[in-house]
Formats: C-alpha cells, structure tokens, sequence
C-alpha cells in the first residue's frame, strides 16, 4: 500500500475522542435523562412565583407540636395543684410558687391561677380565717402569732388584719386560758422553774412578755391553791 492510500485510509477513519471526555459526556446525558421533562427544580417557583412547599419544611408541625406540649404542661400542673388543695389550703402566692416550679410561662400561671380563683379552690380570705380558728381554738396562740403564719403563708396584709379583727383584742384572756390548761401539767416543779416554763410556752404562741407573765402567775397560783373543803360532821 502506498503512503497515499494509507493517507485515504486514515482520513476515512472517525476522529478520536479522549476517553475521559467520553465518560464524562455519557455521564451527564444519564443525568439528563434521568430528570423528567418538564420538571424544574425542587425548590424553584412554579408558573405563579410561588416556591413549592418542600416536604422537610416542618416550621408548621413545630410551632403546633410546641403549642400541644404547652397545654398538655400546663393540664399536668392544674391537675398537680387541684390534688394539692385537696389536702391542705394555699395561697394565692403558695399557688404561684407551685406552678412556677413546674416550668410553666408566666401567662400560663396567671391564666391557671385566675380560673382558680373563679371556682374559689382558691381564697386567701376564706385561708385567713381557717388559720385565724386554728391558731385561736387550737393552739391558743395571741395576735402576733396568727399574723406572722399568715404572712408566712403568703396572705395579703390587708386580708390578714380584716381576719385579726373578728377575733377581738383580748390576748390577755386567751393566754391566761391557755395557762390553766397547762399548769397542771407543770405542778410538780418548783415554782421558779414552773413560771419559767409556762411564760416560755406563752412566748412561743405570740403573747408578749408582759401577758405572758401575768397569766402565767395566775394560773400556777390558781393550780396550786388548796381545794376548798367542805362542811364536816362529826
């Protein structure tokens, strides 16, 4: 074969493509192919401008998931607070300290604490009063003792004192009550130490120190005076 027909050959011959480029090609009309006509993008607008909702876009399911936590919280706390009252009275301020401690919103609290107060479950009047008979009937305590446990217990100052005052000023009578019920308890000690101790137990309750004695001295004197006899016969 001469050098010109081997020129003819080679002319006819197809041109040599690089073999990468020919991966590559192939590569991208696979990918081309692949896409469905007609379809954009995944995040494009459609024909109105309007971005397609993509189905990992979860803000809505969320701020609803956030919004049912929140009243389910806030159920579980009312709940916890009904079976409290149940079996002891709070106040308006106990109620708030209960509820803030179970990480509820302040909005949330308010809103729980007012429907109590609307069915009267709570009534720092009707609380006052209860701890005004207690410290009265039961424990024999004076004024300044029944204050200070409703303070501590969160009544308003104003609420507190319209209790105080259906009891009356008569801290004197009570406490000389209280220590005749307990001089006969004290009667086998001396009567330095007897006085002592019966003062000590009229302080704790709130009687000043001058109540305190008074009736203190009364009592032990009334325990300890003979018994009156009666007539004889002979």
């Amino acid at each position: 074969m001469t050098h010109e027909d081997d020129r003819g050959e080679a002319d006819a011959l197809a041109p040599v493509i690089p073999l990468f480029g020919a991966r590559a090609a192939d590569a991208a009309r696979s990918r081309e192919e692949s896409v469905p006509r007609g379809s954009g993008p995944f995040f494009a607008p459609d024909s109105d401008g309007v971005r397609d909702a993509s189905p990992f876009d979860a803000s809505h399911d969320v701020d609803t998931d956030t919004e049912v936590d929140d009243a389910a919280l806030a159920q579980a706390a009312s709940d916890a607070l009904l079976r409290k009252l149940r079996s002891r009275s709070l106040s308006e301020r106990e109620a708030r300290t209960f509820l803030a401690q179970r990480d509820l919103s302040r909005d949330a609290v308010e809103e729980i604490v007012t429907d109590f107060l609307r069915l009267s479950y709570l009534d720092d009047a009707a609380l006052a009063e209860q701890l005004v008979h207690i410290g009265v009937s039961r424990k024999g305590e004076g004024r300044v003792a029944i204050a200070q446990a409703m303070a501590r217990r969160g009544v308003p100052r104003d609420v507190a004192d319209a209790a105080l005052g259906a009891v009356g000023d008569d801290d004197a009578k009570r406490a000389l009550e209280f220590a005749r019920r307990k001089a006969t308890s004290i009667g086998g000690r001396d009567d330095d130490a007897a006085l002592r101790r019966l003062v000590g137990q009229l302080a704790r309750r709130g009687y000043p120190s001058s109540v305190a004695m008074t009736a203190a001295r009364q009592a032990l004197a009334e325990a300890r005076r003979p018994a009156a006899r009666g007539p004889r016969f002979d």
